[in-house]
């Protein structure tokens, strides 16, 4: 496993975790894609570019008053392709907290994450890639 790519996935949710979106951002494609349309939450949508990607992000910062994500395993599957299997805890501006298991798709090429998709399990994420346990 290449282990500046994983590198680059650290530093972005750590950056994520600081909701520092400019430390974020750099490790991303200016014209990089979060596609979140797998949600069974809020903004089940598909993200094209930085500014995009800066809105989402800040939407979950409005709606969460903590949020943490942490990852769980994290394994490359081709050059340049990573699942990141992943625990998220969020609590509410009301108190309420939420906790969620999911995996990420993330392409990345050049240094920098292209593509992140939001998938509900690993299987579903390795499946999509092609892959197989």
């Amino acid at each position: 496993m290449s282990t500046e790519n994983t590198e680059i996935v650290r530093r972005a949710i750590e950056a994520y975790n600081r909701r520092d979106l400019d430390a974020m951002l750099r490790e991303w494609a200016p014209d990089g894609v979060v596609d979140w349309s797998n949600s069974r939450g809020v903004d089940a949508h598909i993200f094209r570019g930085a500014d995009q990607i800066r809105v989402f992000a800040e939407r979950f910062f409005e709606s969460f008053a903590e949020g943490q994500v942490e990852i769980v395993g994290m394994r490359e599957i081709e050059p340049g392709v990573l699942i990141v299997d992943n625990l998220t805890r969020f609590r509410g501006r009301e108190g309420i907290e939420v906790e969620a298991r999911a995996a990420f798709l993330i392409t990345i090429r050049g240094g920098v994450q292209t593509w992140l998709t939001l998938y509900q399990t690993n299987a579903e994420a390795l499946a999509a890639a092609g892959g197989s346990e």
